[in-house]
């Protein structure tokens, strides 16, 4: 009997994770509110509930037997999965791994309490003056349960200024405008250069695949711009970096499928982390820029876990240098239209590059991005 996959969200984020299951054999079931994504058109059959309907998605899950149930690339949808195999069991994170790794105030709280190097923050909720006289600027406000660098803003001091007072309040109502709980994290400044660390788990042991760079726009609100596999770190660091962070997945109780980690390391060598996604990282790096630098198919593992399997972790096909670059404005049009140009055996894949006709303010308001090897 053809097994079937529940696959929460139709975006374009989720369109390799259908693709893969289809490559597999599976059918797929794809929830999400119907809004002419492309999930519902590449879907055996699409459902329209929101993601957030957690117990109609497990009403219709069960009715149909499915086998598995994922998502990648998104905090939201992770949260559903945990509830729906939660309530079908179906192999996914316990949901309160999945609490502490989607909401940035448990997650702060779940470091400090497991000495995993994390900033010192405060929770403030919507309306509330917050007391940050212990904390040492620069900070970073941030929605407490959001994703894709919305709303996140970096405030310098010095603290009781005019200027620091205006700039605070503007940046914790931008966080609790953005946060489904109207809550904020101020948290200190991390300093160093940005990574992501992309793991895979089955049953609590963590396979590390790859250390990537990562671009940003830089303050304030660090708009990601890139993204580069493998790093250029050396050997110690990235053993360092696989140690801080298998500690920090045991600590937030990750024990299945793909976590993103999003991690700093400062110029003394120092590692600190920003935060950990119990799901596969988003911006085309795990669906794409793992396996074209390790080899590992990661959408396949990421689905053979879904049902319940030891993912295949596996190298196979050529590997190399590969990296991911959004387009923000002309200047990065331009660059890709000149590689397209000179070098075009370069580029592994290209999005729609919708019209440069808004203000990028966070990851989901990109033009684009292009994907090329070396």
């Amino acid at each position: 009997m053809t097994r079937k996959l529940a696959v929460i969200g139709a975006s374009e984020l989720q369109e390799p994770l259908i693709e893969k299951a289809h490559e597999l054999g599976l059918v797929t079931h794809v929830f999400a509110w119907e809004a002419g994504d492309i999930g519902e058109r590449t879907a055996d059959v699409f459902h329209p509930i929101s993601i957030v309907e957690k117990d109609a998605i497990a009403a219709e899950c069960a009715r149909v037997g499915v086998d598995g149930v994922a998502t990648i690339a998104s905090d939201l949808a992770n949260i559903t999965v945990a509830s729906v195999a939660d309530e079908l069991g179906l192999t996914a994170n316990s949901l309160g791994c999945v609490a502490r790794s989607t909401n940035k105030h448990l997650m702060r709280e779940t470091f400090e309490a497991a000495g995993c190097p994390s900033p010192r923050s405060r929770l403030v909720r919507k309306g509330e003056i917050p007391d940050l006289s212990d904390m040492c600027c620069p900070l970073i406000v941030k929605p407490t349960d959001r994703s894709g660098s919305r709303a996140i803003t970096k405030v310098d001091g010095p603290m009781g200024t005019s200027a620091f007072e205006a700039s605070l309040a503007s940046a914790l109502e931008a966080a609790w405008d953005q946060s489904f709980e109207g809550a904020a994290l101020v948290e200190e400044w991390l300093e160093g250069q940005e990574y992501s660390v992309e793991f895979c788990s089955w049953q609590g042991h963590h396979t590390f695949l790859a250390l990537t760079q990562k671009q940003t726009t830089g303050a304030p609100h660090f708009i990601e711009t890139g993204h580069l596999e493998p790093a250029p770190v050396d050997a110690e660091t990235l053993e360092r970096v696989r140690s801080v962070v298998g500690h920090a997945l045991d600590a937030l109780g990750v024990t299945c499928g793909a976590s993103h980690s999003e991690i700093k390391i400062a110029p003394d060598g120092s590692i600190g982390i920003v935060e950990i996604g119990s799901r596969m990282g988003g911006d085309c790096i795990g669906s794409d820029l793992v396996h074209l630098s390790t080899g590992v198919d990661f959408v396949r593992a990421v689905v053979q876990v879904a049902l319940g399997e030891e993912p295949d972790l596996t190298p196979t096909g050529p590997t190399g240098p590969a990296e991911v670059r959004y387009i923000l404005g002309q200047a990065d049009l331009d660059e890709m239209h000149h590689l397209q140009v000179t070098d075009p055996g370069r580029i592994v894949r290209m999005s729609e590059i919708r019209p440069l006709d808004h203000e990028v303010t966070d990851s989901g308001s990109r033009f684009g991005f292009y994907i090329v090897r070396g």
